[in-house]
């Protein structure tokens, strides 16, 4: 898992709260890092999730008080065991991608995809 910072412009600290905003309610929440971003959250850092205001006549929700930096989960590491079990299954089928580069520049080859993670063999190998 990547770290994220916080969303606050200037702002180069790691995000370890996500704010959500609950317009018909006139909330903002406060919660801890959501496992993805979220088009619609925003990624805080401590101080900026601790010294959060909202605007007059809104309320703010903290479902915790005190955030801990996120710590790869558990699921980041089943993803990719998943892309490397696949890679070795489909080793030398069909499903191999092809080169990588432009006009065949590289001798890296890709053999899969799964979502963010591409597994490259070198065909020398």
């Amino acid at each position: 898992m990547t770290s994220r910072s916080c969303s606050r412009s200037g702002c180069d600290e790691r995000a370890v709260a996500t704010l959500t905003y609950v317009y018909n309610d006139s909330t903002a929440v406060i919660g801890p890092l959501a496992s993805n971003v979220e088009p619609h959250g925003y990624d805080l850092c401590r101080r900026h999730s601790a010294n959060l205001s909202a605007p007059r006549g809104w309320e703010v929700i903290r479902l915790a008080t005190d955030f801990t930096d996120p710590e790869p989960s558990d699921d980041d590491l089943l993803a990719l065991a998943d892309a490397v079990r696949e890679v070795g299954l489909n080793y030398g089928t069909d499903d191999a991608v092809g080169t990588l580069g432009a006009g065949g520049a590289s001798s890296m080859v890709e053999v899969a995809r799964r979502g963010h993670l591409t597994v490259l063999a070198d065909p020398d190998a």
